[in-house]
C-alpha cells in the first residue's frame, strides 16, 4: 500500500528521489481514502521557489480545500499538468499519473528527515486511532 522506493512526510505526500536532488511528489493512498474524491487541483507555476513546511498549492475535495505543504526546500521545475483536467488521477493512481509536482532541492539532507514506508504506517495507524 505505500510503496516502499518512496519516503513520507506527515501532511501525507510522498518523495521519490529522482537524479540526486530532484524529487517527485504526490498525495498518499492514506491521503486520497481521508479526501474521497479530488474536484480540483491547485498546483504552483514552475520557476517557484519554496520552503519545507510551506504551502506549494492546494486540493479541493468534496470534503474541504487542504493546503499542500512542501516536504521540501526548493524550486519547483516540473508540474503535472494532467491534473488539470483530470484531478481525480490523485484518488485513482496517487503513485503514478497523479504525482503533483517535481523539486530541485536547495536542501537535500532534508529527505533524511522523511519517513520510510514502515515508519509512515506505524504514523498513520497511530494517527487514526
Amino acid at each position: 500500500m505505500y510503496p516502499d522506493k518512496l519516503k513520507y512526510n506527515t501532511d501525507s505526500l510522498w518523495v521519490k528521489v529522482e537524479d540526486g536532488n530532484k524529487i517527485r511528489t504526490g498525495i498518499t493512498n492514506f491521503y486520497q481514502e481521508q479526501i474521497k474524491k479530488t474536484i480540483f487541483v491547485e498546483l504552483p507555476e514552475e520557476g517557484i521557489e519554496v520552503k519545507k513546511g510551506e504551502p506549494f498549492g492546494s486540493l479541493e475535495s468534496s470534503k474541504s480545500i487542504n493546503d499542500l505543504l512542501s516536504p521540501v526546500s526548493g524550486r519547483v521545475i516540473e508540474v503535472n499538468h494532467q491534473l488539470d483536467t483530470n484531478p481525480g488521477l490523485t484518488n485513482s493512481d496517487p503513485y503514478g499519473n497523479g504525482w503533483m509536482v517535481v523539486f530541485q532541492m536547495s536542501n537535500p539532507g532534508e529527505v533524511i528527515s522523511l519517513m520510510s514506508a514502515g515508519e509512515y504506517e506505524a504514523f498513520i495507524k497511530e494517527k487514526s486511532r
